[in-house]
């Protein structure tokens, strides 16, 4: 009698489950989120505007090298002549205009066809960046004992920044007037904006001047190196969606 008993008990807390979740379904539908309905009449555009300034900020590296038997004695030497080329080019340093600081300064074994060690070689960066390009010049042309290794020009942070908002600025009317002819085309009298992205670049002419700057600062020992700036294109794109009324 006792085995009926069990089996009986046994379902009831079942019967009660089941009947608690066909209960509860209802009210779980209601509380299942609801897809939105998908927006019509969007339209996804871009458009873009460049505005090309001179670039206005140049940067020279100058570097001696030195190789010897002794590390301690390269190492002598590359600060000899840094210290040197520091002191002369402090002289017309400048915040802004010119600024002079250093780089790289390390020494290194050079190693034969046997794997030992022949000699030690050295090199001390030292790096003129500004605005006055002919201040930078003729302070490069008249180092003592360094030689340009490289010459390169960007735009500044305020120029970029300045040049960035005026192409922003035809970006947007650009992106305003291409929606409203959209709109306008496919029968509608005007549009809302959905979703928009701003993006700019800075797109720099390479640096032409950087070999005939290095030949000369060769050939033409404490005479003023010759640069000339290219320009600089600061692209702005806008993208985004909009949807016709």
């Amino acid at each position: 009698m006792s085995k009926p008993s069990f089996i009986h008990s046994f379902h009831r807390p079942l019967a009660a489950a089941a009947l608690l979740v066909v209960c509860m379904a209802p009210a779980m539908a209601q509380l299942m989120p609801v897809p939105a309905p998908a927006p019509e009449n969007v339209v996804q555009l871009s458009a873009s505007a460049a505005v090309e300034v001179p670039q206005d900020l140049l940067s020279m590296q100058l570097a001696v090298t030195r190789e010897g038997a002794d590390p301690a004695q390269v190492q002598s030497q590359l600060k000899s002549v840094l210290d040197q080329a520091l002191a002369e080019a402090r002289k017309a340093a400048q915040p802004g205009a010119l600024d002079v600081r250093t780089g790289t300064f390390q020494v290194g074994p050079r190693y034969g066809r046997e794997g030992r060690i022949t000699s030690w070689v050295g090199t001390a960066e030292l790096q003129l960046e500004g605005t006055d390009f002919a201040r930078i010049g003729q302070v490069a042309g008249r180092l003592p004992g360094m030689n340009m290794t490289g010459a390169s020009f960007r735009l500044s942070r305020e120029r970029r920044l300045q040049a960035e908002r005026d192409a922003q600025a035809q970006a947007v009317e650009r992106f305003r007037t291409k929606a409203g002819e959209l709109a306008k085309a496919f029968g509608f009298a005007g549009y809302g904006l959905r979703e928009v992205s701003v993006h700019a670049q800075d797109e720099g002419s390479p640096p032409r001047p950087r070999m005939m700057a290095m030949e000369a600062k060769s050939a033409m020992a404490d005479a003023p190196v010759p640069v000339e700036a290219g320009k600089s294109a600061v692209v702005v794109n806008v993208s985004g969606s909009v949807q016709l009324r």
